[in-house]
Formats: C-alpha cells, structure tokens, sequence
C-alpha cells in the first residue's frame, strides 16, 4: 500500500513554490505514495487541478496565527492526519511551516518535513524567528539549490544532515519551443528584450530598464517587454517614461500566457538582487530563450556562464548592458547558447526528475524514522 503524504501551503495559486507543490503532488510515484494537500485558501484553478488529478484537497480555515481559528485549525489539521493514516507532512511556505510543523509534531507521529525555498532575509522578521524555532522539529528542510543548502549551514546553523536538496523541476511538455503567434502586444518583425516575473523590489528591474536603455539603438524596432504584476508596477513605468524608453516597452499582466510571451522572446534577463532556483529562468530556457542573470544565488546554477547563457553583477547596469550589446550583436552566439540552455534544462530539471527525487527523500525519511503506527 502506498503512503498517504500531506504537502501544505498557505494558498494554492499564489507563485513558484505553490506551483512546485502542485506540480510534485502530481508527479509522485502513486504506488508509492498517496499525495493530499492542504492549504489556508484553497479556491481557484490550483484546486480544479489537483482534484481533476485525483488529489485531495483540504482547507484548513486559518486567518490569522493570533486567532483562536489557529488552534482549532492545529486539531483541524492533526484530526485530518489521523483519519487518513497521513505519514509525513511537508510544507512548502513559510506560513504552512509556522502553522503545520508544530501541529504535526506535536499532535501526531507523522514524519515532518519544511522546506526552505529563498534566502531567510525574504522571510518578514517576525515570521522569521518561528520559522527558526521550526528547524529543530523537523525531520529535514528541503532545499531547492545548493545556495540555499549553503545559506542554512553556515549562515542559519542548520545541520548538514538534516538538509536534503531537491531541484525544482518545470513541466517540459508546456515549456518547449514552438513557433506560435506572439501576443498582440509585441510588433511581428520585433526583437525582443523581455522578462517575465513578479515585480518586486527584489527583483532588480530597474537594472533592466537602464541597460535597455542604452542599447535599444542597436538594432531597430527593439522592444522591452516586462510580464507580470506586483507593487512595483507604477514606479517601472515611471521610470521607463524618465528614461525616454517608454514607448520600447511593452508591461503586460501575467495572465496564464507565460509560454506564448516566452517563445516571444529573444533574449530573457533575469536581474534579481536575491534569487534561489528561479522557475522563470528555467521555463525561459526550456522554452528557447538565451538567459542572462545576475550571478546571485542559484542562478549560476543554471546559468554557467558563457555555456547556457551569460552571467553580470546584480544592480550593475554596465555590466548588463555589455551582455546585453554581445547577444544582441551575434546571433549565431545566441543561438549557440540558447539551444545549449534548452538542453541544460531538458536533462536535468524536469518535473519527474524532480518528483522522483522528492519521492527518495520522502521514502528515507518514511523507513529510517521510528514510528508509532503501523504502515496502512
């Protein structure tokens, strides 16, 4: 019999690691495991997806971790354990780790699992403290690049032995290269300069706006296309209109598109201050797009320089032009690179590789740890 496993968020809907948990509970080798999730909100199109694939999904009614609702969601949640004979509980976000760690540990014999999916300086302070206290009661903390597995050692404390890396991996039969309409908003013979993410502060789009800047000359008809909503959707477009380059670029919502814009793409730039293993870069590779990044976190780990694409210092906007100039210059160096990326991407990081990677950790965990209950 297979084991039953609980992953948890606090939504289902909301960016890279709710994805990962959808995509991995898909994945999971079912005669192996049995895969629930339980979230906070769980409506939308997340949810549609996981039960038309055959996965329970559990709400778990938790507003606010100051509420009483939090209590009672903790019984709520170690109850649901109970009936279903779950064996291990791993948690993909911060506030699942805060909620769901303790409650498991505590209330049930189930194996239990965080994860660490970004640098803890993300993490807003005071979250940050619990999710510390959070380490010393679980079986393992997957991370999902080695940055992160080095982050947790030497700057978090965290037992070696206790870290278990699990790549994120991208669902290859969407993100491939194919020849499909741009969308509207991009002229048919431009070329395009683009990124898709969340715009936010650590995100370092400004970088992108000021070496686009000086390099739309090169090459007519160059547009910039940013994709994606966040706070600083205002303060980008301001600054585009400052530096002259408004009328180039092209902001557009992210609205369920992402491969239609990312085959649209020439060259994808990823300028990010703090990144762990971004999704983006890699369905941008997987898609045909040449990456460059900024050499900080896991993206060295994806992008090795002048291999699959090219690396420049983050906030360096010199140093992004340059790369930027050499690609837009040489496309046989484009094409060189990005088909090497595509293939980087293909090899290793699919969602399978890394569903049955997530699935050995699960399994280690599940014969190795001492458990109260016999295996359904």
């Amino acid at each position: 019999m297979p084991w039953p496993v609980l992953l948890m968020a606090r939504a289902l809907e909301a960016g890279g690691s709710e994805r990962q948990l959808r995509e991995i509970a898909k994945a999971l080798d079912r005669s192996a495991f049995e895969p629930h999730v339980g979230c906070f909100r769980p409506e939308g199109e997340g949810q549609r997806e996981l039960e038309a694939a055959g996965v329970p999904v559990a709400h778990f009614p938790v507003a606010s971790f100051r509420s009483p609702g939090a209590v009672s969601g903790a019984f709520q949640l170690a109850r649901y354990i109970r009936r279903h004979k779950i064996r291990l509980v791993h948690t993909f976000d911060y506030p699942a780790t805060v909620f769901a760690v303790p409650a498991s540990r505590f209330l049930t014999s189930a194996a239990v699992v965080s994860s660490q999916r970004s640098h803890r300086d993300l993490i807003p302070r005071g979250y940050r403290r619990l999710v510390r206290m959070t380490d010393h009661l679980v079986d393992a903390i997957v991370v999902n690049c080695d940055f992160v597995r080095r982050h947790l050692e030497q700057e978090e404390r965290v037992l070696a032995s206790r870290i278990q890396l699990c790549y994120n991996g991208i669902d290859l039969d969407v993100f491939s290269p194919l020849d499909v309409p741009r969308p509207l908003d991009l002229p048919r013979d431009s070329f395009v300069i683009g990124v898709v993410c969340a715009l936010r502060p650590e995100k370092g789009l400004p970088t992108l706006l000021q070496a686009f800047a000086r390099v739309r000359h090169l090459r007519a008809g160059m547009k910039l296309a940013i994709v994606g909503d966040g706070p600083m959707l205002e303060s980008l477009q301001a600054e585009s209109q400052a530096l002259g380059i408004r009328e180039d670029c092209v902001f557009a919502l992210n609205t369920g598109q992402v491969t239609d814009w990312l085959r649209a793409i020439d060259i994808f730039v990823l300028p990010s201050l703090s990144e762990a293993l971004s999704n983006a870069l890699m369905e941008a590779m997987a898609c045909g797009c040449l990456v460059v990044a900024s050499n900080v976190g896991g993206n060295p780990e994806l992008v090795r320089n002048g291999e699959t694409g090219l690396l420049f210092e983050p906030g360096d906007a010199a140093s992004l032009t340059a790369a930027l100039q050499t690609f837009v210059e040489s496309e046989p160096l484009r094409r060189r690179l990005a088909e090497a990326g595509a293939k980087f991407v293909r090899d290793g990081f699919s969602i399978r590789a890394s569903a049955k990677r997530m699935g050995e950790i699960y399994a280690q965990l599940l014969h190795s740890r001492s458990v109260t209950e016999p295996r359904p």
